[in-house]
């Protein structure tokens, strides 16, 4: 692995710390880029666009910060570490805040239920971390590799920071707690993950050596730290985890559930429209003709084949087809 230079070392200081006052050009560059940011993800996400989410990850400067953090801990710089830290924290919370004020100016009737781009940030699981981990890796090399650093808008696109925290002030304005906390559990692994990798990669480039040679004079790197950041990665994979078998179980529950109330459905001539799971609950809608079928059977067929613990909500859509041919003739 080779080793980075003093001059590498002063080029990420200049990069990631953000020092001065808060008018200060670096201070005034981050907080008005990040609540641009933030508008442009709660817009997109409330639209369910996708560019427009894309967008405002491009623009997000959330990951400087938190690459800062990373450096400072390597480094064990306490004061750019707090600064970077209280960063992360102070923008986390704007951008939240942000979020909720647009949730309730528009305030949608269905409260984001049926929002993609909503749900899709709502249900971190471990595939998710390992995402972050490989994205943070990348940020990290890019950040020490200068003739690389062209990846670093993909990294934006790849890495999600401002999207589940605009997500949760959405989803606290319209008192979908539980909701919010998944997409808040999202951000805390994405940052969680691009520290730790960042720890990683800036150790094995000797990043420490490097700042000695050029004068700034690293303070003494406690393994408590570093035991600290690995800690935060291993309770987080505990409610990944869960989440993780959760939505398999349900993607199981939902695909025993169609097949049971298909067969129900041509039992009765009706024709099955739809099978979903909201929350413990089955949703079952069905279209046929008059009388409504006998839904009996259907409760005891899926009770049979494990599936007892669901609540059962049947939406039967009563129709009949009439015919007209073709007159010929007076």
């Amino acid at each position: 692995m080779p080793e980075v230079r003093p001059s590498d070392i002063a080029r990420m200081r200049d990069a990631l710390f953000i020092d001065g006052p808060v008018t200060g050009r670096q201070a005034s560059r981050f907080w008005v880029l990040l609540s641009l940011a933030a508008v442009i993800a709660t817009a997109g996400l409330i639209s369910s666009s996708e560019a427009t989410v894309i967008g405002a990850m491009i623009v997000a400067p959330l990951m400087t910060p938190i690459l800062g953090a990373a450096l400072a801990l390597v480094l064990a710089d306490r004061a750019h570490l707090l600064r970077s830290a209280g960063l992360v924290v102070a923008g986390g919370l704007l951008v939240v805040g942000i979020g909720a004020l647009m949730a309730f100016v528009v305030h949608p009737v269905d409260a984001f239920a049926g929002n993609a781009q909503v749900e899709a940030r709502t249900s971190a699981t471990l595939i998710d971390l390992v995402a972050a981990l490989a994205t943070g890796t990348v940020g990290a090399f890019a950040l020490v590799r200068s003739d690389v650093s062209d990846t670093l808008p993909g990294v934006a696109i790849a890495i999600s920071l401002v999207p589940p925290l605009a997500t949760v002030g959405l989803l606290l304005e319209v008192g979908r707690f539980q909701a919010a906390t998944g997409a808040l559990l999202l951000f805390v692994t994405n940052v969680a993950a691009i520290i730790a990798t960042g720890v990683v990669v800036l150790l094995l480039y000797r990043v420490r050596a490097a700042a000695e040679q050029g004068g700034w004079a690293p303070g003494r790197l406690r393994g408590t730290a570093l035991a600290a950041v690995g800690a935060v990665l291993l309770l987080l994979c505990v409610p990944l985890a869960t989440t993780s078998l959760q939505l398999v179980t349900g993607e199981l529950d939902q695909r025993t559930a169609a097949e049971v109330s298909a067969r129900w459905a041509a039992s009765v001539g009706w024709h099955l429209e739809a099978v979903q799971i909201r929350n413990s609950v089955l949703v079952v809608t069905a279209l046929g003709p008059p009388p409504l079928p006998d839904t009996a059977g259907l409760r005891s067929q899926l009770a049979a084949n494990g599936l007892s613990g669901l609540a059962l909500q049947l939406r039967l859509a009563v129709g009949s087809t009439q015919n007209y041919p073709l007159q010929t003739g007076g």
